[in-house]
């Protein structure tokens, strides 16, 4: 794979760069909750206006449906927080491949930077027919000379801009890329042990493929967040209205014994915050919950955190680990009420001597959102299902586009 010190080597000077950034970043109207993946690409971006590249910064924001410009979906605000950080104008062009980008990208003098318009306003990008795919790639590499993948966050998609354009151009990694893919290495093989992993979020469905590949390579893995219930139910516990697939429960008990054969230590809660009615999450408006031991959870009550004896027994299992990975918090940690958990495991994280991994998405959203110094982690991931993907195994389709 070859990196951005290789293609600064050969000069970009006068080059228009397509970068392939992951701006998807948490909106609440047209403000920005998160910035956290803007900064992370704004070494490679910076570094190649340095260098008096054309910078063409191109990502995808939401799940529009691909039909042409929906406003909620658009990237101006991530176009304007990038120049405040660039400290720098940003232009922005209001398409993707038409007169407003070929326009805009015509414009840029050496060292200045560009942001097109949501890439998944136009169906071409994540199309699953290959032409379509194909011809949308075609489109946007008429506006560059070279590309650099630098969206980590989405390299385990086969879209347009991640798997179909760096066959189009001259190609290269970009530091975030680079460095994501060290960290993971650091996950998959040689680990220092004991290796703990944690795992949250609301679907045990989500995580089973990482589940099965991890049982094979964690010494400890701790299960939290709604993933939990369907653990505890295949338990024979009562979990009450708490979210639960009834549909993966032979697949966790099957997990569970083999865990047990393979001597792998798979933690459940010993106990749990419940609650008749889900939180409030907008006016965070107190909650009237109740602590009970994780089999005595009331038929009319949800399990909405991980409750003290069980946020004292994971720090105690962090707290010897070599190496933590923590994907997922593990209770609704928007609200005051239950961000105990998630924030127990995150000083947990930080309080052992651990190389500590958060893999992207909602965890890495907790841990700036619950206010901690995000440079105490020992990496925090820009892509939560691409870390899993990894993790799992998969073959990763923008990674594999920039080794070929």
């Amino acid at each position: 794979m070859k990196t951005i010190d290789e293609l600064l080597a050969e000069g970009v000077k006068g080059k228009r760069v397509f970068v392939r950034a992951d701006l998807n970043v948490p909106l609440d109207g047209a403000r920005i909750t998160d910035d956290g993946r803007i900064r992370a690409v704004q070494p490679t971006i910076a570094k190649l206006a340095a260098a008096g590249a054309r910078v063409i910064v191109a990502s995808h924001l939401g799940r529009p449906k691909g039909t042409g410009v929906e406003p909620a979906f658009s990237l101006a605000p991530a176009a304007t927080r990038l120049g405040e950080l660039l400290g720098a104008d940003v232009a922005f062009a209001t398409d993707t491949v038409g007169a407003s980008a070929k326009e805009t990208v015509a414009a840029l003098a050496d060292g200045q930077v560009a942001v097109i318009e949501n890439l998944r306003f136009n169906a071409g990008e994540t199309s699953k027919d290959d032409a379509e795919r194909g011809a949308f790639a075609d489109q946007l590499a008429q506006l560059a000379d070279v590309y650099v993948g630098d969206g980590f966050g989405a390299v385990h998609r086969k879209h347009a801009s991640v798997f179909d354009l760096p066959a189009r151009l001259p190609h290269a990694a970009g530091y975030l890329i680079a460095t994501e893919v060290g960290v993971l290495k650091k996950l998959t093989a040689v680990v220092e042990r004991p290796y703990v992993v944690v795992l949250g979020g609301a679907k045990v469905s989500d995580k089973l493929a990482v589940i099965d590949e991890l049982l094979g390579k964690a010494d400890r893995i701790l299960i939290g967040g709604g993933m939990a219930y369907t653990f505890l139910y295949a338990k024979n516990y009562e979990v009450g209205i708490s979210l639960l697939q009834k549909d993966q429960v032979d697949v966790v008990k099957e997990y569970m014994a083999r865990a047990e054969k393979l001597g792998v230590e798979l933690v459940l809660p010993v106990d749990v915050l419940v609650s008749a009615d889900f939180p409030d999450l907008k006016g965070k408006t107190p909650a009237t919950f109740e602590t009970v031991d994780a089999d005595k959870i009331p038929a009319d009550k949800e399990g909405l955190d991980i409750g003290p004896k069980t946020r004292e027994l994971y720090a105690s299992k962090i707290a010897d680990a070599k190496t933590v990975f923590w994907n997922g918090p593990v209770g609704v940690f928007e609200h005051p009420d239950y961000a105990g958990g998630t924030t127990a495991i995150a000083q947990a994280l930080l309080d052992s001597s651990a190389f500590t991994v958060v893999g992207g998405g909602d965890s890495a959203a907790a841990v700036r959102i619950l206010g901690f110094d995000e440079n105490a982690f020992g990496h925090i991931s820009t892509g939560g299902g691409a870390s899993l993907e990894y993790l799992e195994g998969k073959t990763l389709p923008g990674l594999a586009a920039l080794e070929g």
